[in-house]
């Protein structure tokens, strides 16, 4: 209640000063106003009618007006001392007036919340807390693991821990991070907790410790893409073209509900196929979304600059827009229609042109963007045409230059019409 009653005081700071400002004015133009109306000599004399020059009036004539010539300077000098304390008395007011609204502002500023934060009441915090070191490991990411943990009441979350300490700069302590960074990262946090999209991970709760940061998601018993990718990769699983297309259609959505639909907007900074979860229906959600450069204290992480998934200019001159995410996206349906992992050695080699996104171009660019395509989705021949201007579509996402690769708007836009064919 205190904070709150705070607040108030503080609401609308500019108005009240503008107020002020007003008032000041109001007095500076009345006093000019009083001046002006106050004549300082005698009037003139009417030039209507020629008159002779009176004759010079006797010495003692001129006692009045040199009166009246007091008297002006009189008044002058009584405004002027008035003009000037009553403009200083409002200026030191205004003054004093921004140095409280400073104070009001630096006490009332939202606290740093390092205990466990839950959006639901499904999760309790404490609970969450006391049961994180039971959590089970479902996959190991170079930015965090995701962890089942079923809760006492039974709620079964999925739990990704972002570790802090994986930075060689960062310290247990974490004393690289300012306040305002940390700020930054709850309201982050909070954001996120507001996200309502199928295709796009809420936030339920999370916990903030001294070396960590743990996010917990509601749990998809799919797994992530990733790992759905490597069981393909290993025969284990049968992934069709049809299941490669909703998921890609379903990521593409994700990224124009984080990019168009929120306010304020969200980058997800880190899209790759450990970030993707997927329900048993192959719809796909993103997790992790704006976190992990956030962890980065405002500086570009070096294992995301490094990453696979990332676009050439985070690595470059550390920036990141929407079309970076575009970036990740492009090489996500890569990986979904030629079923290869962009660590492969393949693409170490010449043949493999040092990159997923070199190779596919140049698939392209020789006319054998078909043969890239993963031989487990081959099959009819209107859906071979689809997959080859689907990786038509790939190529435009992972240009290299931003400005060359369409919005997420225009690529949901793009793979539907692609589907309709």
């Amino acid at each position: 209640m205190e904070e709150g009653g705070g607040m108030m005081a503080s609401k609308n700071p500019t108005k009240t000063l503008a107020i002020l400002l007003l008032v000041l004015v109001f007095f500076l133009l009345s006093l000019c106003s009083l001046a002006a109306s106050q004549p300082l000599h005698s009037e003139p004399m009417s030039t209507a009618e020629y008159s002779p020059p009176p004759s010079p009036p006797p010495p003692q004539s001129k006692i009045p007006h040199a009166q009246a010539g007091g008297a002006a300077r009189l008044r002058r000098i009584v405004l002027g001392v008035l003009f000037g304390s009553l403009t200083g008395f409002l200026l030191a007011l205004a003054f004093l007036y921004a140095i409280r609204v400073a104070i009001l502002h630096a006490k009332y500023a939202p606290a740093i919340i390092k205990g466990p934060v839950s959006f639901t009441p499904q999760i309790s915090p404490k609970n969450l807390q006391s049961a994180l070191p039971s959590a089970q490991p479902l996959t190991h990411g170079p930015n965090g693991k995701y962890y089942k943990l079923v809760l006492d009441n039974d709620v079964t979350v999925a739990v990704k821990r972002l570790e802090a300490a994986s930075r060689p700069e960062a310290s247990p302590s974490m004393p690289n991070v300012s306040k305002s960074d940390m700020r930054r990262v709850q309201r982050q946090l909070e954001l996120l907790a507001r996200v309502r999209h199928q295709n796009v991970m809420a936030l339920k709760a999370y916990v903030r410790e001294a070396d960590r940061l743990s996010l917990a998601y509601d749990f998809v018993p799919g797994g992530s893409l990733e790992d759905m990718m490597k069981r393909v990769r290993s025969q284990q699983v049968n992934l069709n073209w049809d299941a490669r297309n909703r998921i890609a259609i379903g990521v593409a959505k994700g990224l124009r509900y984080l990019h168009f639909e929120c306010n304020p907007r969200i980058l997800h900074s880190n899209l790759k196929p450990s970030n993707v979860m997927l329900d048993e229906g192959f719809e796909p959600s993103l997790a992790d979304c704006g976190v992990s450069r956030l962890i980065a204290s405002g500086s570009a992480d070096p294992e995301l600059a490094n990453s696979l998934y990332s676009a050439p200019e985070c690595y470059q001159s550390s920036r990141y827009t929407d079309k970076s995410d575009v970036y990740s996206f492009g090489m996500i349906l890569g990986v979904l229609l030629t079923g290869r992992d962009p660590a492969d050695q393949f693409f170490s080699g010449e043949t493999g042109r040092g990159g997923l996104a070199r190779w596919l171009r140049h698939m392209q660019q020789s006319g054998d963007a078909k043969d890239a395509l993963d031989s487990s989705i081959l099959g009819e021949e209107g859906e071979e045409d689809e997959m080859v201007m689907a990786v038509r579509v790939a190529i435009i996402c992972l240009s290299d230059l931003p400005a060359d690769r369409p919005s997420s708007d225009e690529l949901v836009a793009m793979l539907i019409q692609l589907h309709s064919f």
